[in-house]
């Protein structure tokens, strides 16, 4: 007679849910959040089981929810990840990351002659290719592309 395993992850009360992440992602998804310096349980599982994606990376945060400019770095990554906010072990909302058209102070330009890599200057670009992630410089107009991206620290 066959048994079936299960492993169970435990609800949490307050925080967030980052759900449908590619496995590829998942260590990005942590690492531009910075929630490897985070100082409450952050569960997280990779190549998990998925309808949509085959394979799936998630991320449990307590007492934590996220800002629509953490959300957006999330996108970038991860643009079919669903954020669950929880409150109380209840599900108070559910959304999809999206890409937003502009983003400003966490991508570094990939041109190196950009004076945003020369001076103190807040980088700003206007995505112009929502579904291959380009994204337009706004001092210098060069592109930077998801091959390209890197995040500030």
């Amino acid at each position: 007679m066959e048994t079936k395993k299960e492993m169970v992850v435990s609800a949490i009360e307050n925080g967030t849910v980052i759900d449908h992440i590619p496995t590829e992602s998942l260590y990005q998804v942590i690492r531009i959040l910075g929630l490897e310096k985070y100082k409450e349980e952050v569960l997280i599982g990779n190549h998990l089981s998925s309808n949509k994606l085959g394979q799936k990376g998630i991320v449990k945060i307590k007492n934590k929810h996220f800002s629509a400019h953490e959300v957006s770095k999330i996108a970038l990554v991860a643009p079919l990840a669903t954020i669950i906010d929880i409150e109380d072990y209840k599900v108070v909302r559910k959304f999809n990351a999206e890409i937003p058209d502009h983003i400003e102070d966490f991508i570094r330009c990939a041109n190196p002659k950009c004076i945003t890599n020369a001076e103190v200057v807040p980088t700003k670009f206007y995505v112009v290719d929502k579904e291959n992630l380009k994204l337009r410089c706004h001092y210098c107009e060069k592109f930077t592309t998801k091959e390209t991206m890197k995040f500030t620290e």
